[in-house]
C-alpha cells in the first residue's frame, strides 16, 4: 500500500516536472497545462484514483501559500492600495456571490440557501494561477500590488460566508446582523493574533540563531497563525496575512543572512511543489467528478457551468468599474490624492478572475447531510459546476490574458515602470555603498586600523562600485551581459581545477566544498544580477 502510494508520488512529480519544461518552451502559465495534464493522466488505464481531500488543501496547502506571498508582499504597498484591495478581496467577492446566488435561484430553481453555497465557492479569484500569469507579462506595478493582495484576503471572506451559507441550509436559520457582528470579531481578532505570532516568530528565530532551526520555526508559523483561529471558527486565512505581512516588514532586522539565503531556496521548493501538486491535482478529480456526474444530464451540467461562469465574470466587470471612478467622483481629496487610472487598469484585474483549488476543496468539503438527515441539496451538481468554472476560468481566460494584455497597451506601460524602477535600484546601490565608504573613513579616523586592512576594504568597495551599471541603454546593458558571461566562464574554470585538485589528492573534500560555497555565492550573485526582467 505504502509502495503504491509512493509510486504514484513519483508519478505526480515526474508528470508535473515534465509539464512544467513544457510550458517554459511554449511560454504558458505552468498552471493552465498541470491542470490539463492532470485531467488527461486521471483517465490513463491503470491509473489509481488521487483524491484531493478538502482538508489536505485548507489546512496543510493553504497556509504556507498565503503565507510565503504575504511575506514577498510589500507592508507599504498593500496599505498604499489597501482601499482597492478590500473593496476586491470584501466587496467583489460577497457581490459575486449574491449575483450567482441570485442568477442560480432565478434561473435554475435553486433555494437562496444553495445560491450562496455555490456562490461563495466560485466567489474567490485563486491566489496563485492569476499573478504568475501577470507577472509574466509585465504588468505595471500597482496592478500586480492589487491582485496579490486581493489573492491574499480573498479567501477569508469566501471562506467565512460559506460557513455562514453552509449553516443556513443545514439549520434553515440565518440572521444577518448576527453574521455581520460575527465577520468583525473575527476580522477583528485574527488581526491581532496574526500580529502577536509575527511577533513571537521573529523573536524565537533570532533567538534560535541557527538556519536550519530559524528555517524550521519559518515552516511552523503559518500553521500555528492559521490553524488556531481555524479552530476556534475563524478563517485563519487572515491571521496568516496578517502574520506574514509583519514577517516582511520586520524580517530583515531580525533574520541573518544565512537564513535569509538557505530559506529563499527552501520556499521556492517548497512553494513551487505545492503548486504544481495542487493544480495537478486538481486536475485528477476529473475522474472521480466523471464518475458521478451520470446522475445528471450532461446538457444541465454544461448549461449550469456555462451560466455560473458567465455571471462570475460579468460580476467582477460590473463590481470593478463603479468600484473604480465612482469613490473618486464623490471624493474630490480622493482625486487628488489618487486620480483614476485609465480603464485598461480595471479591465485587465477583471479579466484575471481565475478560479482555483480553494474553490473546489470548500465544493468538496460540503456535507453530505444536513441537520435532519436528509442529503445536502445539489450537492453534486454544485461540485460539478465548482470544476467546471475552475476549468473555464484558468483555460480560457488564463489563455486570453496575454492577447488582452497586448490588445490594451499595457506591457508598454510595464516596462517603461520597469526601467524606472531598476534605476531606482542603481541609485539606491550607488547611494548605500557611498553610505559604507562613509562609515570607512569615520572609522579610520577613530580606529587605530592598518592601512593593508583599509587597503583591501577600499579595493573591495571600488570593485564593488564599477560593477555597478553606469546606464540602462542596450550597449551598457551588452557589456554587463558580456561581463557576467566572462565571469561565470572563469568561475567555471576554478570549478574544474579545484576538482583536479581533489582527484589528485592535494585537498579535501571539506576544503572543496568550501571553495565551491564561495564559487556558489558569487555564481548566484551573478545571476541575480543577469536574471533581473530589463525591458529589451
Amino acid at each position: 500500500m505504502v509502495e503504491s502510494e509512493f509510486q504514484t508520488f513519483l508519478v505526480l512529480l515526474a508528470v508535473l516536472a515534465g509539464t512544467a519544461l513544457v510550458a517554459r518552451r511554449l511560454e504558458v502559465a505552468p498552471a493552465i497545462l498541470l491542470l490539463l495534464a492532470g485531467t488527461t493522466v486521471a483517465f490513463v488505464p491503470g491509473m489509481p484514483t488521487v483524491e484531493l481531500r478538502p482538508e489536505l488543501v485548507l489546512l496543510v496547502v493553504l497556509p504556507p501559500l498565503i503565507y510565503s506571498a504575504a511575506v514577498a508582499m510589500s507592508w507599504r504597498e498593500f496599505r498604499h492600495n489597501l482601499r482597492p484591495i478590500i473593496l476586491l478581496a470584501v466587496g467583489c467577492v460577497i457581490f459575486t456571490a449574491f449575483a450567482v446566488a441570485a442568477a442560480t435561484h432565478y434561473f435554475m430553481g435553486f433555494d437562496w440557501g444553495i445560491g450562496f453555497v455555490l456562490g461563495a465557492i466560485v466567489a474567490p479569484p485563486d491566489a496563485v494561477a492569476p499573478l504568475a500569469i501577470a507577472r509574466r507579462l509585465g504588468l505595471p506595478r500597482r496592478i500586480l500590488v492589487v491582485l496579490e493582495g486581493e489573492g491574499l484576503a480573498n479567501d477569508a471572506t469566501a471562506l467565512i460566508l460559506y460557513r455562514f451559507a453552509v449553516a443556513a441550509v443545514a439549520t434553515g436559520m440565518f440572521s444577518l446582523p448576527q453574521a455581520t457582528g460575527t465577520f468583525a470579531a473575527i476580522v477583528s481578532g485574527e488581526i491581532v493574533f496574526g500580529i502577536a505570532i509575527g511577533w513571537l516568530s521573529l523573536r524565537a528565530r533570532h533567538w534560535a540563531r541557527d538556519p536550519q532551526i530559524e528555517i524550521t520555526l519559518s515552516l511552523l508559523t503559518p500553521y500555528v497563525a492559521f490553524w488556531v483561529p481555524e479552530h476556534l471558527g475563524g478563517s485563519g486565512v487572515i491571521a496568516t496575512v496578517v502574520c506574514g505581512l509583519y514577517v516582511s516588514w520586520n524580517g530583515p532586522l531580525w533574520i541573518s543572512a544565512a537564513t535569509r539565503l538557505q530559506g529563499i531556496f527552501f520556499w521556492d521548493l517548497v512553494i513551487y511543489l505545492i503548486e504544481g501538486l495542487l493544480f495537478l491535482l486538481t486536475g485528477f478529480q476529473m475522474r472521480s467528478i466523471y464518475a458521478q456526474s451520470k446522475a445528471f444530464p450532461l446538457q444541465d451540467i454544461i448549461g449550469a457551468t456555462a451560466l455560473v461562469s458567465i455571471i462570475i465574470i460579468l460580476a467582477r466587470f460590473a463590481w470593478l468599474y463603479p468600484a473604480t471612478y465612482l469613490p473618486r467622483l464623490m471624493s474630490r481629496s480622493l482625486r487628488a490624492r489618487d486620480p483614476s487610472p485609465p480603464w485598461q487598469w480595471p479591465f485587465v484585474i477583471a479579466f484575471t478572475g481565475v478560479r482555483g483549488a480553494v474553490s473546489l476543496a470548500a465544493a468538496l468539503a460540503l456535507p453530505f447531510v444536513v441537520e435532519n438527515g436528509k442529503a445536502f441539496p445539489y450537492r453534486d451538481l454544485v461540485l460539478f459546476i465548482a470544476f467546471g468554472v475552475i476549468v473555464v476560468t484558468l483555460v480560457g481566460l488564463g489563455l486570453s490574458l496575454p492577447a488582452v494584455v497586448r490588445a490594451l497597451g499595457l506591457a508598454q506601460a510595464g516596462r517603461a515602470e520597469h526601467v524606472a524602477e531598476h534605476e531606482q535600484e542603481i541609485s539606491a546601490r550607488r547611494e548605500a555603498l557611498e553610505a559604507a565608504l562613509r562609515r570607512l573613513e569615520s572609522i579610520t579616523r577613530d580606529r587605530e586600523i592598518s592601512d593593508e586592512v583599509v587597503g583591501l576594504l577600499r579595493a573591495r568597495h571600488e570593485i564593488r562600485t564599477n560593477q555597478l551599471p553606469t546606464s540602462l541603454d542596450p550597449e551598457a546593458r551588452e557589456i554587463t551581459r558580456a561581463g557576467v558571461a566572462l565571469t561565470c566562464e572563469l568561475i567555471a574554470t576554478e570549478r574544474r581545477f579545484i576538482h583536479e585538485l581533489l582527484r589528485h589528492g592535494k585537498i579535501t573534500d571539506e576544503v572543496r566544498r568550501r571553495i565551491e560555497r564561495d564559487l556558489d555565492l558569487e555564481e548566484a550573485s551573478l545571476a541575480n544580477r543577469e536574471h533581473r526582467k530589463l525591458p529589451v
